[in-house]
């Protein structure tokens, strides 16, 4: 099984070690009530600023591994996220968040090997 690592951490446990580029976004969330008015103006109300996303991709999994992953988020509407904040030194940080969409393309049943697996999480 491949390594895993401490910069992120699923409530405590750590996900394996992803492949090269971790997609890390920030996005302001409005308020239903923005928007343009009648001159073309927008008009932005803004609820929330920064809200964290990060995409995880790995090229290939053993069932091993798949399961080890799949086992973080098992049953779980909302989970502590822990994470190193590239944009802060590298300190760690901890939110409650929530896996988004996900999915993996399943190789071969004969090996039990996977690939293309990828996740976001997002912050609640």
């Amino acid at each position: 099984m491949r390594k895993t690592t401490d910069l992120f951490l699923i409530d405590g446990r750590p996900i394996l070690a992803p492949d090269e580029n971790v997609e890390i976004s920030l996005e302001d969330i409005d308020a239903s009530d923005s928007g343009r008015d009648e001159s073309g103006v927008m008009h932005r109300f803004v609820v929330r600023q920064g809200v964290g996303k990060w995409t995880f991709s790995y090229a290939c999994l053993t069932g091993e591994e798949y399961a080890y992953m799949e086992s973080l988020f098992a049953g779980k509407a909302t989970f502590c996220f822990r994470y190193s904040d590239c944009a802060d030194g590298g300190q760690a940080k901890e939110i409650t968040a929530y896996r988004s969409k996900h999915g993996i393309v399943w190789q071969s049943a004969a090996t039990g090997q996977f690939r293309n697996y990828q996740f976001s999480i997002i912050q609640c």
